[in-house]
C-alpha cells in the first residue's frame, strides 16, 4: 500500500522550502514569485530585477485578490479555486496590479499547490515589455491606415477636381430628353458643337454603339428617379456614363456625365495624371458645398482667392472670398442649384492690384456622391493673341507688370499664351485638321478639341461630320 510521502506528484516536502523557491524561481526562471497560504494570504514576495520598485513586496499580509484591479480579482480567485483541486495551474492569468504613481503593472501568473495542505507558490512574467510592442504594433498599423486613407483622401480629391474640370456635363429634359444645357466637354466629346447639339434630342448625337444603351439608362432613370450608370462603346473608346433625374422648379430634369475610361481610372498612373493637370493647369477649379461653401479647390484658385493653402479656404463662401457687390456668386450658385449647369457667366473678382477682374465661370452638379455638390471652372478674361505672334509677343505687356504680379500668375499667363500660340501655329499648318494637328502635338483630337475651347480657336478646327464630310465648328 503506497503512502502519500510516496507518490510522486505529492509536493509536500517542500512546502518548508516555499520561500527559498520562490526566491530561486523569481532569480532563474521568472520576474515574481508568491507565497500563498491556505487563506489566499501572501506569505512571501521574491521580486525579480523586472519588477523592483513597483511596490510589489508590499503585498506580504495582503490577500491575493486584493492586490489587483477591481476588474481582474475574478481571475485570481478563478485561479486559487483551480490550483486547490488540481494542485498545478497549467492555463496563465493576465490580471494588472496598481503600482508606483498611479501606474498599473500587468503580470500573468501561474500556481502550483505544494502537497494537498501545504502552501500555494504563484510565479509572474511582467507584461510590460509585450505590452510595449503591442502598442507600437497597434500605432504602426494605425500610421498605415492613416497613410492608406491619406492617399485615398487625395486620390477622390484629384478626382473630383479633374472632372469639374474634364467631365462632360448635359442637362435633359426628362419627358423629351432634349439637350437644355451642356458644357465644351460634352460638346467635344460628341464631336458636334455646343449650339447643335442644344435643344435636339440627345439620342441625334449619340454615336450609334452607346444610342441604345444611352437611352435605355436615361429611361430608367426618369421612372425610377434614381441615379444610375454605365459603361458604353463610343467611337474613342469606352465612356462611364451617369444619369441622375432632380427637379428644378416645376420641371423635372435629367443630369448627364459622361467621361472616358481612362479618365474614370484609379490606378497609379492615372492618379499622377490627374494630380499633375489639378496642379498645373491655369484654370481655377473649385468644389463646394450646395450652398457655396469651398470644400477644395486647386492652386489656380488659391491664387485667384488670394490664400496660401487650401484649408484656409475650407468651409469659407464663394462670395466671401471673391468679390460679389452685385450678388452675382449667389445668382450663378443658384442657377447651378436649379438647372444643374451654368454654361457661360462673366463674373468680376478681386484682383492682386487690387482692381477687379472680369473671369468667365462655367459650374455644373456634382450628384454622384452622398452629398450633392457643385464644381466650378473660373477662367480669367485675357487679351487675345494674334494667330502670327512671335516668341517675343508671348511676353508683350508681360515684362512691364513685374513687380506689380505674382510671378506665378506671370508664368501661368506666359505658359497660356505659349499654348495657344502653338495650337494656333499646328491647326494652320495642318490645314485646319484638326486630327494632324493633334497628332503633330502628340495629344488625342479630342483632347486638343477640349484645349480650342479654351483657347477660343474653335473656329480654326474641323470636326468630323456624319457621312464622313467635314464642317468647320463655330
Amino acid at each position: 500500500m503506497s503512502t502519500a510521502s510516496e507518490d510522486p506528484s505529492d509536493l509536500s516536502a517542500l512546502s518548508p522550502l516555499a520561500s527559498e523557491l520562490a526566491n530561486t524561481i523569481a532569480r532563474v526562471a521568472s520576474d515574481i514569485a508568491l507565497v500563498i497560504d491556505k487563506d489566499g494570504v501572501i506569505s512571501a514576495v521574491a521580486e525579480g530585477q523586472a519588477v523592483q520598485a513597483q511596490g510589489c513586496g508590499d503585498w506580504v499580509g495582503q490577500r491575493w485578490v486584493d492586490t489587483v484591479t477591481a476588474s481582474t480579482r475574478g481571475k485570481i480567485q478563478s485561479l486559487l479555486d483551480e490550483v486547490t483541486t488540481e494542485g498545478v495551474v497549467s492555463r496563465r492569468r493576465e490580471v494588472s496590479h496598481p503600482a508606483q504613481g498611479g501606474q498599473e503593472l500587468p503580470l500573468t501568473w501561474a500556481a502550483i499547490r505544494l502537497g494537498a495542505d501545504g502552501p500555494v507558490l504563484a510565479v509572474g512574467r511582467d507584461l510590460r515589455a509585450v505590452a510595449a510592442i503591442q502598442q507600437r504594433f497597434v500605432e504602426a498599423q494605425q500610421e498605415l491606415e492613416h497613410h492608406f486613407w491619406s492617399r485615398r483622401q487625395a486620390e477622390s480629391r484629384y478626382q473630383l477636381l479633374f472632372q469639374v474640370a474634364n467631365d462632360a456635363v448635359l442637362v435633359l429634359d426628362a419627358l423629351s430628353l432634349k439637350v437644355l444645357e451642356a458644357n465644351a466637354a460634352s460638346a467635344a466629346l460628341l464631336g458636334h458643337d455646343a449650339g447643335s447639339i442644344q435643344g435636339r434630342p440627345l439620342s441625334e448625337s449619340l454615336p450609334p454603339s452607346a444610342r441604345a444603351a444611352v437611352l435605355e439608362l436615361l429611361a430608367t432613370a426618369r421612372s425610377s428617379g434614381r441615379a444610375g450608370e454605365i459603361r458604353v462603346r463610343g467611337p474613342a473608346g469606352a465612356l462611364d456614363v451617369s444619369a441622375t433625374p432632380f427637379r428644378a422648379d416645376e420641371a423635372q430634369l435629367i443630369l448627364v456625365r459622361a467621361r472616358r475610361e481612362d479618365a474614370a481610372s484609379a490606378d497609379s498612373l492615372a492618379l499622377a495624371r490627374m494630380a499633375e493637370f489639378v496642379e498645373t493647369t491655369p484654370d481655377a477649379v473649385v468644389i463646394t458645398d450646395s450652398a457655396g461653401a469651398v470644400l477644395m479647390a486647386n492652386p489656380a484658385f488659391l491664387r485667384l482667392a488670394h490664400q496660401a493653402n487650401e484649408l484656409a479656404l475650407r468651409g469659407r463662401a464663394l462670395s466671401e472670398l471673391l468679390l460679389d457687390a452685385d450678388g452675382g456668386w449667389a445668382q450663378v450658385i443658384e442657377r447651378v442649384r436649379s438647372t444643374g449647369i451654368v454654361a457661360s457667366a462673366s463674373l468680376e473678382v478681386g484682383s492682386p492690384s487690387g482692381d477687379p477682374q472680369t473671369v468667365q465661370v462655367t459650374a455644373a452638379l456634382m450628384t454622384e456622391g452622398e452629398q450633392a455638390c457643385l464644381g466650378f471652372i473660373l477662367r480669367p478674361g485675357r487679351p487675345a493673341v494674334s494667330l502670327q505672334a512671335t516668341g517675343d509677343d508671348v511676353l508683350a505687356g508681360l515684362l512691364d507688370q513685374v513687380g506689380q504680379v505674382p510671378l506665378a500668375d506671370l508664368l501661368v499667363e506666359v505658359a497660356h499664351r505659349a499654348e495657344r500660340q502653338l495650337i494656333a501655329s499646328a491647326l494652320l499648318r495642318s490645314g485646319g485638321r484638326r486630327d494632324a494637328a493633334a497628332e503633330a502635338l502628340g495629344m488625342t483630337s479630342e483632347a486638343l478639341g477640349l484645349r480650342m475651347q479654351r483657347h477660343g480657336l474653335s473656329g480654326l478646327g474641323y470636326l468630323p461630320g456624319n457621312g464622313g464630310s467635314t464642317h468647320l465648328i463655330n
